[in-house]
């Protein structure tokens, strides 16, 4: 597990230029002067959570990959580690560019008023999110158990990923994040639609 989260994180900070590049359009269609939000605003708070949330999502997808030989789970798999390295190096990049921090001293989504909601029991910051423990077992498991662990963790990974970006879409002011956001409520609805239909396949269900 180690071994995978060196490897993602890696990608995700080789693709923090990609985030760079993007400053171009990160102002409302291409101001000039685009307002840099400030260090509690709904667009700073969403950027740092989310760039969190999606690190676990690419760590679990590394790890499922080295426990089956499914290539339907593997291609899943590096799909959701890859457009979420991707994602999560645009978020660090606007925040760099910001010249804001990629920490805060307050609770993880008290940009969206729900910080004594968020959860740091067992490692799970926030909704969704595995605890450390979950991320052990699906490291210990393998074939069909590995597959189903997953997904089933990561539907619950993505219902709160999927809640979390809704209220960047309503609340952040920064055009292009905003349109960021709703891509990833459209790709993790979709992606979990197929991981319920994947879990049927294999006489398995979404966790409750």
């Amino acid at each position: 597990m180690r071994q995978a989260g060196l490897i993602a994180g890696a990608a995700a900070l080789a693709l923090v230029a990609a985030g760079a590049i993007t400053y171009a359009v990160a102002g409302d269609e291409g101001s000039a002067d685009p307002t840099v939000p400030s260090a509690r605003s709904a667009d700073a708070g969403f950027a740092r959570d989310m760039a969190v949330h999606h690190q676990q999502a690419v760590e679990m997808s590394y790890v499922v990959r080295d426990r089956t030989d499914d290539e339907e789970v593997r291609r899943l798999a590096y799909d959701i580690a890859q457009t979420q390295a991707n994602q999560r190096g645009m978020l660090l990049g606007w925040l760099d560019l910001w010249e804001l921090p990629k920490v805060s001293a307050d609770p993880p989504m008290t940009w969206m008023g729900m910080g004594d909601t968020a959860s740091s029991e067992d490692g799970a910051l926030m909704p969704g999110m595995a605890t450390d423990s979950e991320m052990k077992r699906l490291g210990s498991l393998g074939g069909e158990r590995a597959e189903v662990f997953y997904l089933q963790l990561m539907t619950d990974h993505h219902k709160g990923g999927v809640h979390m970006a809704q209220a960047c879409v309503r609340a952040c002011e920064v055009g292009a994040e905003k349109r960021l956001a709703r891509t990833m409520v459209e790709g993790q609805e979709s992606e979990i639609a197929l991981m319920a239909g994947m879990l049927e396949e294999r006489g398995a269900a979404a966790r409750p």
